[in-house]
């Protein structure tokens, strides 16, 4: 059965959510499953905006047949090619034999690297600023490299003032009937799974984000439609600035994550004085992550969220503790910067944690302050004096 939801009268929300779907990309772990969105615009011409996954491939079938009430389907606007948007691509060219495909040049390569399928005959490539006019509705083509593809554009329908922003915006978790954000607190009250899909999903590509937030700022946005979570038109200011800070590295708030690994609860000891010495200096909003239960992405959302982050290690065959290297690695490769950082130490004869993290973390031209807390096995009187200078040099920081 069918389950379509108007998003205005020419535009249908013809998506669908996978609530089975434990691991995002086989990677990242979802709470309440997924959202895969997809739009149809009726117009004089109709047009298609992205498909879906596979795991939703029956309903968006049913869907876009409902939705389109017996026309055909001129285009298919391909925003994004990530299988989880354009798994069913191939099902709709064979339905709608006349469609032709919109999308930039290296869309072409994916269809047929992923699929197999040759669309050279009907294939419209598009560069940056070009416009289709479907009637009332003319779509206004946004190239957007590496946000977080090569071949990623977005659209701008100027008769709606909306603005399709492929995976830009989006969210994790499953939509529950309310397709706005404004009809459910989906993006607010679970505002750390839309930073953890940002920062996890988007997160190496700031600069980029940040170009395509340069040319959106000169578009009149009424509404914003992703490929993933809520649609949003209302209060676009604070997800706009929310991707802003995100994408230039900005800390949303001015406190501390303190990451650690312990064996056998030393380096946790220490962690856990800290962030009471912290607290005791008016730190609000503190975050303790334990990087052997913690999934990864967990603590790179929140590296981009405090200004200060602490890595506690234990030394692991004179190199760094396995599950901490998996955390740092992990942030290292979004790039991020403009972090004060502190180190924490553990070893029973020769700690030496504190050297691996820091050559790991210099590259991003983190602020690492000058102030290693070095421990033998737990915490001794004189590592308090060290713990308390740390405490000091972040709060003031």
């Amino acid at each position: 059965m069918y389950s379509i939801t108007p998003v205005n009268s020419d535009v249908a929300y013809i998506g669908g959510s996978d609530r089975r779907l434990a691991l995002f990309e086989n990677a990242y772990p979802l709470e309440n499953g997924m959202a895969y969105n997809s739009y149809l615009i009726r117009d004089e011409k109709t047009a298609l905006m992205d498909t879906v996954d596979r795991s939703i491939e029956s309903l968006f079938r049913e869907n876009l047949v409902k939705a389109l009430d017996g026309r055909d389907l001129d285009y298919i606007i391909v925003q994004h090619m990530e299988p989880d948007h354009c798994a069913t691509l191939g099902m709709v060219l064979s339905m709608y034999p006349n469609a032709r495909v919109v999308g930039t040049m290296q869309v072409k390569r994916m269809v047929s690297q992923f699929y197999g399928i040759d669309i050279t005959d009907r294939f419209d490539a598009v560069k940056e600023g070009q416009e289709l006019s479907l009637g009332a509705h003319t779509l206004k083509f946004i190239t957007a490299p590496f946000v977080h593809w090569p071949e990623v554009m977005m659209t701008y329908d100027i008769h709606d003032k909306a603005l399709y922003s492929a995976d830009a915006f989006g969210m994790f978790g499953a939509l529950s009937g309310n397709i706005f954000a404004d009809e459910t607190d989906m993006w607010t009250a679970h505002l750390d799974e839309a930073r953890r899909y940002y920062t996890n999903i988007v997160g190496r590509y700031g600069k980029n984000v940040q170009n395509v937030l340069k040319k959106a700022a000169g578009l009149d946005i009424d509404m914003i439609c992703p490929l993933h979570g809520p649609v949003i038109r209302s209060d676009l200011a604070f997800y706009i600035d929310k991707y802003d800070k995100w994408s230039s590295y900005t800390p949303e708030e001015n406190t501390v994550l303190i990451a650690y690994g312990s064996i056998y609860g030393g380096t946790e000891n220490a962690a856990d004085v800290l962030a009471g010495m912290l607290a005791q200096r008016g730190v609000k909003n503190i975050r303790m992550y334990d990087v052997s239960k913690t999934h990864y992405s967990y603590i790179v959302a929140e590296a981009f969220r405090c200004s200060k982050i602490v890595f506690a290690s234990p030394t692991q065959d004179s190199l760094l503790f396995t599950e901490m290297e998996a955390a740092i690695c992990a942030i290292r490769a979004k790039g991020l910067t403009n972090r004060t950082v502190a180190l924490i130490e553990n070893g029973t004869w020769n700690p030496s944690a504190a050297k691996h993290m820091r050559e790991l973390l210099e590259p991003l031209g983190m602020n690492i302050l000058d102030l290693d807390v070095s421990i033998k096995s737990t915490p001794a009187a004189d590592d308090l004096e060290k713990l308390s200078a740390m405490a000091d040099a972040l709060a003031n920081a």
